[in-house]
Protein backbone atom coordinates (compact mmCIF):
# COMPACT_ATOMS: atom_id res chain seq x y z
CA UNK A 1 0.00 0.00 0.00
CA UNK A 2 0.93 3.60 -0.57
CA UNK A 3 -0.03 5.87 2.32
CA UNK A 4 -0.14 9.67 2.36
CA UNK A 5 0.14 11.46 5.72
CA UNK A 6 -0.87 15.13 5.87
CA UNK A 7 1.03 17.28 8.37
CA UNK A 8 4.43 18.47 9.53
CA UNK A 9 4.76 17.88 13.27
CA UNK A 10 5.83 15.38 15.88
CA UNK A 11 2.43 13.70 15.68
CA UNK A 12 2.92 13.05 11.97
CA UNK A 13 6.47 11.76 12.54
CA UNK A 14 5.07 9.28 15.07
CA UNK A 15 2.30 8.23 12.67
CA UNK A 16 4.81 7.63 9.86
CA UNK A 17 7.11 5.74 12.26
CA UNK A 18 4.25 3.45 13.35
CA UNK A 19 2.93 2.91 9.82
CA UNK A 20 6.43 1.92 8.68
CA UNK A 21 6.13 -1.18 10.88
CA UNK A 22 3.15 -2.49 8.92
CA UNK A 23 4.23 -5.24 6.47
CA UNK A 24 1.62 -4.01 3.96
CA UNK A 25 3.03 -0.48 3.69
CA UNK A 26 5.41 -0.19 0.75
CA UNK A 27 5.52 3.58 0.30
CA UNK A 28 4.83 6.51 2.65
CA UNK A 29 4.53 10.09 1.49
CA UNK A 30 4.19 13.04 3.86
CA UNK A 31 2.99 16.51 2.89
CA UNK A 32 4.76 18.65 3.83
CA UNK A 33 6.67 16.67 6.49
CA UNK A 34 9.75 17.93 8.33
CA UNK A 35 13.46 17.22 8.65
CA UNK A 36 13.02 14.09 10.73
CA UNK A 37 10.16 12.67 8.69
CA UNK A 38 12.33 12.98 5.58
CA UNK A 39 14.53 10.19 6.94
CA UNK A 40 11.64 7.67 6.96
CA UNK A 41 9.24 8.96 4.28
CA UNK A 42 9.24 10.92 1.05
CA UNK A 43 8.27 14.53 1.83
CA UNK A 44 6.44 16.74 -0.66
CA UNK A 45 6.10 20.52 -0.24
CA UNK A 46 2.49 21.51 0.37
CA UNK A 47 0.56 23.91 2.55
CA UNK A 48 -1.86 22.38 5.08
CA UNK A 49 -3.68 25.74 4.89
CA UNK A 50 -4.34 25.44 1.14
CA UNK A 51 -7.07 22.96 0.22
CA UNK A 52 -6.25 23.01 -3.49
CA UNK A 53 -2.57 22.38 -2.77
CA UNK A 54 -3.41 19.30 -0.69
CA UNK A 55 -5.78 18.02 -3.37
CA UNK A 56 -2.99 18.48 -5.91
CA UNK A 57 -0.73 16.19 -3.85
CA UNK A 58 -3.45 13.53 -3.64
CA UNK A 59 -4.02 13.68 -7.41
CA UNK A 60 -0.29 13.41 -8.16
CA UNK A 61 0.49 10.65 -5.67
CA UNK A 62 -2.72 8.55 -5.91
CA UNK A 63 -2.34 6.98 -2.42
CA UNK A 64 -4.37 3.96 -1.34
CA UNK A 65 -5.09 5.72 1.95
CA UNK A 66 -4.73 9.34 3.11
CA UNK A 67 -4.36 10.09 6.83
CA UNK A 68 -4.99 13.63 8.09
CA UNK A 69 -2.82 14.71 11.01
CA UNK A 70 -3.63 18.36 11.88
CA UNK A 71 -6.99 20.01 12.43
CA UNK A 72 -6.83 22.77 9.81
CA UNK A 73 -7.33 20.55 6.71
CA UNK A 74 -10.34 19.01 8.48
CA UNK A 75 -11.85 22.45 9.00
CA UNK A 76 -11.37 23.22 5.29
CA UNK A 77 -13.36 20.16 4.21
CA UNK A 78 -10.39 18.18 2.89
CA UNK A 79 -11.98 14.86 3.90
CA UNK A 80 -15.26 15.84 2.23
CA UNK A 81 -13.43 16.53 -1.04
CA UNK A 82 -11.72 13.12 -1.00
CA UNK A 83 -15.06 11.44 -0.28
CA UNK A 84 -16.51 13.15 -3.35
CA UNK A 85 -13.68 11.65 -5.38
CA UNK A 86 -14.33 8.18 -3.97
CA UNK A 87 -10.93 8.06 -2.22
CA UNK A 88 -10.09 6.36 1.07
CA UNK A 89 -9.27 8.87 3.82
CA UNK A 90 -8.92 8.61 7.60
CA UNK A 91 -10.43 11.62 9.33
CA UNK A 92 -13.80 13.26 10.03
CA UNK A 93 -15.78 15.41 7.65
CA UNK A 94 -15.99 19.16 8.09
CA UNK A 95 -19.34 18.81 9.86
CA UNK A 96 -18.05 16.13 12.24
CA UNK A 97 -14.87 18.12 12.92
CA UNK A 98 -17.00 20.92 14.38
CA UNK A 99 -16.58 19.12 17.69
CA UNK A 100 -13.12 20.70 17.63
CA UNK A 101 -13.42 23.66 15.27
CA UNK A 102 -16.20 25.30 17.33
CA UNK A 103 -16.09 25.11 21.11
CA UNK A 104 -19.54 26.63 21.22
CA UNK A 105 -20.91 23.84 19.02
CA UNK A 106 -19.13 21.24 21.17
CA UNK A 107 -20.57 22.59 24.44
CA UNK A 108 -24.10 22.71 23.07
CA UNK A 109 -23.66 19.22 21.60
CA UNK A 110 -22.59 17.86 24.98
CA UNK A 111 -25.59 19.49 26.62
CA UNK A 112 -27.96 18.02 24.02
CA UNK A 113 -26.57 14.51 24.49
CA UNK A 114 -26.10 14.64 28.28
CA UNK A 115 -22.32 14.28 28.16
CA UNK A 116 -20.80 15.56 31.42
CA UNK A 117 -19.06 18.91 31.04
CA UNK A 118 -18.53 22.21 32.88
CA UNK A 119 -21.16 24.94 33.08
CA UNK A 120 -20.71 27.47 30.30
CA UNK A 121 -21.98 30.48 28.37
CA UNK A 122 -21.47 31.00 24.63
CA UNK A 123 -21.08 34.73 23.91
CA UNK A 124 -21.01 36.53 20.55
CA UNK A 125 -20.24 40.05 21.78
CA UNK A 126 -17.83 41.58 24.26
CA UNK A 127 -20.73 43.00 26.27
CA UNK A 128 -22.46 39.63 26.47
CA UNK A 129 -19.26 37.94 27.65
CA UNK A 130 -18.57 40.61 30.28
CA UNK A 131 -22.15 40.34 31.54
CA UNK A 132 -21.86 36.52 31.83
CA UNK A 133 -18.93 36.74 34.28
CA UNK A 134 -21.29 37.19 37.23
CA UNK A 135 -22.56 33.65 36.60
CA UNK A 136 -19.21 32.08 37.50
CA UNK A 137 -16.93 31.89 40.53
CA UNK A 138 -13.28 32.79 40.09
CA UNK A 139 -11.08 31.51 38.62
CA UNK A 140 -12.96 31.39 35.32
CA UNK A 141 -11.95 29.98 31.93
CA UNK A 142 -12.22 32.01 28.73
CA UNK A 143 -11.99 30.03 25.47
CA UNK A 144 -11.75 31.14 21.88
CA UNK A 145 -14.51 29.47 19.89
CA UNK A 146 -12.35 28.57 16.89
CA UNK A 147 -9.01 26.87 16.29
CA UNK A 148 -6.10 28.39 18.19
CA UNK A 149 -3.29 25.77 18.12
CA UNK A 150 -3.72 25.05 21.81
CA UNK A 151 -3.33 28.72 22.78
CA UNK A 152 -6.96 29.80 22.93
CA UNK A 153 -7.71 28.75 26.52
CA UNK A 154 -7.12 31.33 29.25
CA UNK A 155 -7.49 30.59 32.96
CA UNK A 156 -8.28 33.90 34.66
CA UNK A 157 -7.72 34.28 38.41
CA UNK A 158 -9.38 37.69 38.70
CA UNK A 159 -12.26 39.58 37.11
CA UNK A 160 -9.75 42.01 35.57
CA UNK A 161 -7.86 39.13 33.92
CA UNK A 162 -11.13 37.79 32.53
CA UNK A 163 -12.11 41.20 31.18
CA UNK A 164 -8.70 41.58 29.51
CA UNK A 165 -8.95 38.08 28.01
CA UNK A 166 -12.40 38.81 26.58
CA UNK A 167 -11.23 42.10 25.12
CA UNK A 168 -8.07 40.52 23.70
CA UNK A 169 -9.95 37.67 21.99
CA UNK A 170 -12.64 39.86 20.43
CA UNK A 171 -10.10 42.47 19.28
CA UNK A 172 -7.64 39.93 17.85
CA UNK A 173 -4.83 41.15 20.10
CA UNK A 174 -4.31 37.75 21.73
CA UNK A 175 -4.49 35.37 18.76
CA UNK A 176 -3.81 37.64 15.79
CA UNK A 177 -7.35 37.47 14.45
CA UNK A 178 -10.57 38.65 16.06
CA UNK A 179 -12.95 36.03 17.46
CA UNK A 180 -16.65 36.37 16.67
CA UNK A 181 -17.64 34.05 19.52
CA UNK A 182 -16.12 32.74 22.73
CA UNK A 183 -17.00 30.46 25.62
CA UNK A 184 -16.97 31.50 29.27
CA UNK A 185 -16.66 28.36 31.35
CA UNK A 186 -16.63 27.11 34.90
CA UNK A 187 -13.13 26.32 36.18
CA UNK A 188 -12.81 22.64 37.09
CA UNK A 189 -10.34 21.20 39.59
CA UNK A 190 -8.80 17.75 39.33
CA UNK A 191 -6.44 15.68 37.21
CA UNK A 192 -6.49 16.09 33.43
CA UNK A 193 -6.54 12.97 31.27
CA UNK A 194 -6.31 12.59 27.50
CA UNK A 195 -8.71 9.83 26.43
CA UNK A 196 -8.44 9.01 22.71
CA UNK A 197 -10.59 6.59 20.78
CA UNK A 198 -10.99 5.41 17.21
CA UNK A 199 -14.40 5.27 15.56
CA UNK A 200 -15.84 3.97 12.30
CA UNK A 201 -19.02 6.02 12.73
CA UNK A 202 -20.78 3.39 14.85
CA UNK A 203 -18.26 1.57 17.02
CA UNK A 204 -15.54 2.90 19.31
CA UNK A 205 -12.15 1.48 20.29
CA UNK A 206 -10.40 3.30 23.15
CA UNK A 207 -6.65 3.78 23.00
CA UNK A 208 -4.45 3.80 26.09
CA UNK A 209 -4.80 6.93 28.25
CA UNK A 210 -2.22 9.68 28.62
CA UNK A 211 -1.69 12.84 30.65
CA UNK A 212 -0.52 15.98 28.88
CA UNK A 213 1.19 18.98 30.46
CA UNK A 214 -0.21 22.11 28.76
CA UNK A 215 1.46 24.86 30.76
CA UNK A 216 4.83 26.19 29.67
CA UNK A 217 6.47 26.33 33.10
CA UNK A 218 7.40 23.78 35.71
CA UNK A 219 4.82 23.22 38.40
CA UNK A 220 2.14 23.81 35.74
CA UNK A 221 2.70 27.55 35.60
CA UNK A 222 2.79 30.06 32.76
CA UNK A 223 0.76 30.24 29.54
CA UNK A 224 -1.02 27.34 27.87
CA UNK A 225 0.83 25.73 24.97
CA UNK A 226 0.21 22.96 22.48
CA UNK A 227 1.71 20.58 25.07
CA UNK A 228 5.13 20.44 26.76
CA UNK A 229 5.22 16.75 27.62
CA UNK A 230 3.08 13.71 28.26
CA UNK A 231 3.20 10.29 29.84
CA UNK A 232 1.13 7.14 29.48
CA UNK A 233 0.58 4.32 31.96
CA UNK A 234 -2.28 1.87 32.34
CA UNK A 235 -2.81 3.15 35.90
CA UNK A 236 -4.03 6.57 34.70
CA UNK A 237 -7.47 5.01 34.22
CA UNK A 238 -8.49 1.64 35.66
CA UNK A 239 -10.64 -0.81 33.69
CA UNK A 240 -13.90 0.26 35.37
CA UNK A 241 -13.29 3.94 34.61
CA UNK A 242 -12.40 3.20 30.99
CA UNK A 243 -15.65 1.25 30.62
CA UNK A 244 -17.58 4.15 32.21
CA UNK A 245 -16.02 6.64 29.82
CA UNK A 246 -16.86 4.48 26.81
CA UNK A 247 -20.47 4.15 27.98
CA UNK A 248 -21.07 7.76 29.13
CA UNK A 249 -18.73 9.83 26.92
CA UNK A 250 -17.29 8.03 23.89
CA UNK A 251 -20.26 6.07 22.57
CA UNK A 252 -22.82 8.84 23.26
CA UNK A 253 -20.62 11.26 21.31
CA UNK A 254 -20.40 8.96 18.29
CA UNK A 255 -24.10 8.09 18.50
CA UNK A 256 -24.98 11.78 18.85
CA UNK A 257 -23.01 12.78 15.77
CA UNK A 258 -24.64 10.00 13.76
CA UNK A 259 -28.09 11.15 14.94
CA UNK A 260 -27.25 14.68 13.79
CA UNK A 261 -26.31 13.43 10.29
CA UNK A 262 -22.59 13.99 10.80
CA UNK A 263 -21.19 10.47 11.40
CA UNK A 264 -17.77 10.63 12.98
CA UNK A 265 -15.02 8.51 11.38
CA UNK A 266 -11.52 9.03 12.69
CA UNK A 267 -9.87 9.58 16.05
CA UNK A 268 -11.68 11.49 18.77
CA UNK A 269 -9.65 13.08 21.55
CA UNK A 270 -11.60 13.66 24.75
CA UNK A 271 -9.79 16.04 27.07
CA UNK A 272 -11.11 15.14 30.52
CA UNK A 273 -10.94 16.61 33.99
CA UNK A 274 -11.30 13.98 36.70
CA UNK A 275 -13.20 16.04 39.27
CA UNK A 276 -14.74 15.24 42.65
CA UNK A 277 -18.09 15.21 40.79
CA UNK A 278 -16.79 12.67 38.29
CA UNK A 279 -15.17 12.94 34.85
CA UNK A 280 -16.01 16.07 32.85
CA UNK A 281 -15.19 16.73 29.19
CA UNK A 282 -13.06 19.87 28.86
CA UNK A 283 -12.81 19.74 25.07
CA UNK A 284 -12.87 17.54 22.01
CA UNK A 285 -10.16 17.28 19.39
CA UNK A 286 -11.03 15.49 16.16
CA UNK A 287 -7.52 14.23 15.37
CA UNK A 288 -4.58 12.63 17.11
CA UNK A 289 -3.24 14.78 19.94
CA UNK A 290 0.28 16.15 19.98
CA UNK A 291 2.32 15.07 21.97
CA UNK A 292 -0.09 12.32 23.15
CA UNK A 293 0.31 10.46 19.86
CA UNK A 294 4.05 10.05 20.40
CA UNK A 295 3.58 8.50 23.86
CA UNK A 296 0.67 6.30 22.75
CA UNK A 297 2.07 4.90 19.49
CA UNK A 298 5.40 3.80 20.99
CA UNK A 299 3.33 1.42 23.14
CA UNK A 300 1.25 0.07 20.23
CA UNK A 301 2.38 -3.42 19.24
CA UNK A 302 -0.44 -4.24 16.80
CA UNK A 303 -0.73 -2.90 13.24
CA UNK A 304 -1.75 0.78 13.10
CA UNK A 305 -2.66 0.52 9.42
CA UNK A 306 -5.16 -2.27 10.14
CA UNK A 307 -6.83 -0.13 12.81
CA UNK A 308 -7.12 2.96 10.61
CA UNK A 309 -8.41 0.90 7.69
CA UNK A 310 -10.97 -0.66 10.04
CA UNK A 311 -12.32 2.82 10.76
CA UNK A 312 -12.48 3.83 7.09
CA UNK A 313 -14.12 0.56 6.01
CA UNK A 314 -16.63 0.36 8.87
CA UNK A 315 -15.19 -2.76 10.49
CA UNK A 316 -13.47 -1.37 13.56
CA UNK A 317 -15.25 -3.92 15.76
CA UNK A 318 -13.16 -6.66 14.09
CA UNK A 319 -9.85 -4.94 14.93
CA UNK A 320 -7.72 -6.15 17.83
CA UNK A 321 -5.26 -3.94 19.69
CA UNK A 322 -2.12 -5.05 21.48
CA UNK A 323 -0.27 -2.69 23.82
CA UNK A 324 3.19 -2.83 25.34
CA UNK A 325 2.91 -3.01 29.15
CA UNK A 326 4.69 -0.51 31.35
CA UNK A 327 4.92 3.19 30.60
CA UNK A 328 6.00 5.80 28.10
CA UNK A 329 6.97 9.46 28.37
CA UNK A 330 7.52 12.20 25.80
CA UNK A 331 9.35 15.45 26.59
CA UNK A 332 9.06 18.47 24.30
CA UNK A 333 12.14 20.52 23.43
CA UNK A 334 10.93 24.00 22.49
CA UNK A 335 12.45 27.15 21.08
CA UNK A 336 13.13 30.02 23.45
CA UNK A 337 10.12 32.33 23.46
CA UNK A 338 7.49 29.68 22.63
CA UNK A 339 4.45 29.96 22.70
CA UNK A 340 5.17 33.59 21.81
CA UNK A 341 7.68 34.81 19.24
CA UNK A 342 10.87 32.81 18.70
CA UNK A 343 13.72 32.55 16.22
CA UNK A 344 14.44 29.59 13.95
CA UNK A 345 17.37 28.26 11.97
CA UNK A 346 19.46 27.09 14.93
CA UNK A 347 21.59 23.95 14.38
CA UNK A 348 20.59 20.89 16.40
CA UNK A 349 23.30 18.54 17.66
CA UNK A 350 23.32 15.28 19.60
CA UNK A 351 20.35 13.62 17.88
CA UNK A 352 22.25 10.45 16.96
CA UNK A 353 23.63 10.06 20.48
CA UNK A 354 20.19 10.63 22.03
CA UNK A 355 18.57 8.04 19.77
CA UNK A 356 21.02 5.40 21.01
CA UNK A 357 19.64 5.58 24.55
CA UNK A 358 17.74 2.33 25.18
CA UNK A 359 14.01 2.57 24.55
CA UNK A 360 14.17 6.08 23.06
CA UNK A 361 12.67 7.48 19.86
CA UNK A 362 13.26 11.11 18.90
CA UNK A 363 10.33 12.50 16.93
CA UNK A 364 10.84 15.75 15.03
CA UNK A 365 8.22 18.48 15.28
CA UNK A 366 9.70 21.77 14.08
CA UNK A 367 12.87 20.87 12.19
CA UNK A 368 14.29 21.30 8.69
CA UNK A 369 17.09 19.35 7.03
CA UNK A 370 19.48 21.78 5.29
CA UNK A 371 22.77 20.62 3.73
CA UNK A 372 22.93 17.62 6.04
CA UNK A 373 22.21 19.58 9.24
CA UNK A 374 19.00 19.60 11.26
CA UNK A 375 17.84 23.15 12.02
CA UNK A 376 15.04 24.41 14.24
CA UNK A 377 11.99 25.60 12.30
CA UNK A 378 9.18 25.80 14.84
CA UNK A 379 8.12 26.52 18.41
CA UNK A 380 8.00 22.90 19.48
CA UNK A 381 11.11 21.35 17.95
CA UNK A 382 11.45 17.76 19.18
CA UNK A 383 9.52 15.14 21.18
CA UNK A 384 12.01 12.90 22.96
CA UNK A 385 10.01 9.77 23.75
CA UNK A 386 10.88 6.66 25.77
CA UNK A 387 9.31 3.40 26.92
CA UNK A 388 10.20 1.33 29.96
CA UNK A 389 8.72 -1.03 32.55
CA UNK A 390 7.84 1.87 34.87
CA UNK A 391 7.06 5.58 34.60
CA UNK A 392 10.19 6.46 36.56
CA UNK A 393 12.36 4.49 34.16
CA UNK A 394 10.66 5.90 31.05
CA UNK A 395 11.13 9.47 32.30
CA UNK A 396 14.73 8.70 33.21
CA UNK A 397 15.47 7.47 29.69
CA UNK A 398 13.71 10.43 28.06
CA UNK A 399 15.60 12.97 30.17
CA UNK A 400 18.89 11.15 29.66
CA UNK A 401 18.39 11.42 25.89
CA UNK A 402 17.23 15.03 26.12
CA UNK A 403 20.43 15.93 27.95
CA UNK A 404 22.45 14.91 24.88
CA UNK A 405 20.59 17.27 22.51
CA UNK A 406 21.56 20.90 22.07
CA UNK A 407 20.45 23.94 20.09
CA UNK A 408 20.50 27.64 20.88
CA UNK A 409 17.68 28.58 23.24
CA UNK A 410 16.54 25.00 23.94
CA UNK A 411 13.86 24.87 26.62
CA UNK A 412 12.08 21.90 28.17
CA UNK A 413 10.22 21.18 31.37
CA UNK A 414 12.08 19.02 33.85
CA UNK A 415 9.03 17.91 35.83
CA UNK A 416 6.89 15.96 33.37
CA UNK A 417 4.92 13.35 35.33
CA UNK A 418 5.50 15.16 38.62
CA UNK A 419 1.96 14.64 39.92
CA UNK A 420 2.04 10.90 39.26
CA UNK A 421 5.48 10.53 40.83
CA UNK A 422 4.40 12.53 43.90
CA UNK A 423 1.26 10.40 44.27
CA UNK A 424 3.37 7.26 44.30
Amino acid sequence: MKVLVIGAGGREHALVWALRKSPRVTDIVCAPGNGGIASVARCIPASPKDLNDLLRVVAEEAPNLTIVGPELPLSLGFVDELHRRGLAVFGPTRAAAMLETSKGFAKRFMQRHKIPTARYAVCTTREEALDSLHLFHLPVVIKADGLASGKGVLVCESKREAEDAIAGLFSGKLLGSAETSLVVEEFLRGEEVSFLLLSDGKHVAPLIPAQDHKRLGEGDTGPNTGGMGVYSTDSILDARMRAWLVHHVAQPTIDGMAAEDAPFVGVLYCGLMMTARGPMVLEYNTRFGDPETQAILVRLESDLLEALEGCVEGRLSETEFCWKPGASASIIAASKGYPGSYTSGHRITGLDVAARVSGVEVFHAGTALVDGDYLTSGGRVLAVTATADSLEAALGRAYEAMGKIHFEGIYYRRDIGHRALKAR
